[in-house]
């Protein structure tokens, strides 16, 4: 994709609804539409037939895409019949939207983990576009440009929509956006509500290594960029990639690398 197109967002916002909601258009938008549900169930018409929204679900609709929703009674967790329904919404169009969608094919529904990386981005969005004045539109475009990278980067990791591959790989994110903190395996298996001995199994099944080592191979990849880039002393560095005390990085760092930390930032400091 030309990264010369641009993109407009012409709507973006947040909707929380206890009430019974109804839309219905026949011709869509004349926008691309994406709308995650963040709160509640909803139902939507998806490949022609209306289809049960929940919590995680993103949908995306392309412009002139018939579009029906329904918010209606839903079951909630503890089974009592109840109105809930939030979601992020963004209308946005341009070249680059245009030439994204066409670049490959793309389910209307798609599983999006809750999480901060994702939430973030329809955030940051949102409040850009309750700026009274924006002299800056390409921070929505580009906003938008990397919301929709992210979610075609979440099919590619994510082939099959197994129960087993979705929850592996949201453990996997938990990892990614913790790593730099200490955690125990407890914490990765509660994060997605599972006994830790069926988290072990699920992880090792989906990507061939545990845990607990995909967590070392984390912290040691972000402390060897703050080791070449940072002006954190190697004590700090080990600290911030989340491991308990400088003794223990120096040893797993010489025996993953062959080298000390100190070693390592004087060999990348005199090769620059």
């Amino acid at each position: 994709m030309d990264s010369n197109l641009s993109n407009q967002v012409v709507a973006a916002d947040f909707s929380f609804h206890r009430k019974p909601f109804k839309m219905s258009l026949a011709d869509g938008f004349d926008t691309y539409l994406m709308r995650w549900q963040t709160d509640g169930k909803c139902r939507a018409k998806i490949d022609d037939k209306l289809s049960l929204v929940e919590a995680g679900d993103l949908l995306i609709f392309t412009p002139g895409q018939p579009y029906e929703l329904r918010i209606d009674d839903e079951y909630n967790a503890l089974g009592e019949l109840t109105i809930e329904s939030g979601d992020y919404h963004i209308f946005f169009k341009g070249p680059w939207a245009d030439a994204w969608w066409n670049s490959k094919k793309r389910p209307t529904k798609i599983r999006v983990p809750l999480e901060e990386r994702y939430l973030g981005l329809f955030r940051q969005i949102l409040l850009e576009q309750r700026r009274v004045s924006d002299p800056y539109p390409e921070i929505s475009d580009y906003t938008v440009r990397i919301l929709c990278l992210e979610v075609d980067r979440l099919l590619s990791e994510q082939p099959s929509t197994t129960p087993k591959t979705y929850l592996a790989y949201r453990m996997k994110n938990y990892i990614e956006e913790n790593a730099s903190s200490i955690f125990k395996l407890e914490d990765v298996a509660a994060h997605v509500g599972i006994s830790v001995s069926r988290a072990v199994h699920l992880f090792k099944e989906a990507f061939g290594t545990t845990i607990m080592q995909y967590t070392m191979d984390v912290r040691l990849s972000m402390a060897k960029e703050r080791i070449v880039f940072s002006p954190l002393s190697l004590e700090d560095v080990a600290e911030t990639s989340g491991f308990a005390n400088y003794t223990y990085f120096h040893r797993v760092f010489r025996s993953r690398f062959g080298v000390s930390p100190k070693q390592f930032r004087m060999a990348s400091r005199t090769s620059n």
